[in-house]
């Protein structure tokens, strides 16, 4: 499990500068390490200045370095009094030596991992103004094929329940005309793991000719589809596995309900109250508890 420093430091890392970044990704990786090193000897092994590695921590908080290390020594002891031992099951490889048994542990890890990767990739920034599009929109589009279906079907059902005005088309043709009729009060969200699906990437495009807030979740930074976004929600950047499908949709439905939440939390009175009519309004769809 990671540890309180290395969780906050995903946390503020989508908002932090090159060069923090690259500070933030030697302390990740050398966590032991930093314990006894000198705010000189650090920015010498990161490959930064002494007044980065100063911003560094006090982007995430701390008054300054001194203050920052001593917290790095305090959780490196806790860690090891609750636990001594390490997880030796990191990434996801897949061989026909594998055992049936170890395949759940083993997914357990790997999505842990994907979704840790996905908040440190995770510009709070960005996400203040994806709430802010969506909640002020005239209407949402959301695009996807294949797999992404799933994820934007969730999105969908979690917008409606807020009493948002959304869509969602299968079909291409619907998908092409719906974004092509959209204007500058409305936002289309286009979902693809890749950032390479053909349907997905055309009508972000279409949508962004006509002047729509486009919102694009994918895994790849510098995927084809992010050419056509306005606001960009990034996952882990990481390849797993073979057809990209198995793990894609761990990261975008906590995509998903990081928006959800943080749609009710941006007018909690106004959606909580929205929410509760709709529940209502299908609470009679469910059986009774015996």
């Amino acid at each position: 499990m990671k540890n309180r420093i290395a969780i906050l430091i995903e946390e503020k890392y989508g908002d932090m500068r090159s060069s923090e970044k690259q500070a933030a990704d030697y302390v990740l990786a050398h966590m032991d390490k930093v314990r006894e090193l000198s705010l000189e000897k650090l920015a010498a092994n990161s490959g930064v200045s002494q007044p980065t590695i100063v911003r560094m921590t006090k982007a995430l908080g701390f008054k300054g370095y001194k203050e920052f290390r001593y917290a790095v020594v305090e959780q490196l002891a806790g860690s090891r009094k609750e636990d001594g031992r390490a997880n030796p099951m990191y990434g996801y490889n897949l061989s026909r030596k594998d055992r049936l048994e170890d395949i759940p542990g083993k997914v357990a890890v790997t999505s842990q991992m994907m979704m840790e990767e996905t908040l440190k990739n995770l510009s709070s920034e960005v996400f203040k103004k994806v709430i802010g599009a969506l909640k002020n929109a005239r209407i949402i589009d959301i695009y996807s094929v294949e797999n992404s279906n799933a994820v934007a079907s969730d999105l969908l059902t979690k917008l409606l329940y807020l009493g948002l005005s959304c869509r969602h088309f299968d079909d291409y043709y619907h998908q092409k005309i719906s974004a092509g009729n959209l204007t500058s009060q409305d936002v289309a969200v286009g979902i693809s793991y890749s950032g390479y699906s053909r349907d997905t990437v055309e009508v972000m495009k279409e949508a962004k000719k006509s002047g729509a807030v486009t919102i694009v979740i994918t895994n790849f930074r510098d995927s084809l589809i992010t050419k056509y976004a306005d606001l960009v929600i990034c996952t882990s950047q990481q390849q797993l596995f073979y057809g990209d499908a198995i793990f894609s949709r761990t990261a975008q439905m906590m995509i998903v309900d990081m928006i959800y939440m943080g749609l009710i939390v941006s007018d909690y009175d106004r959606f909580c109250t929205v929410l509760d009519k709709s529940s209502r309004g299908v609470r009679d769809k469910a059986y009774s508890s015996l």
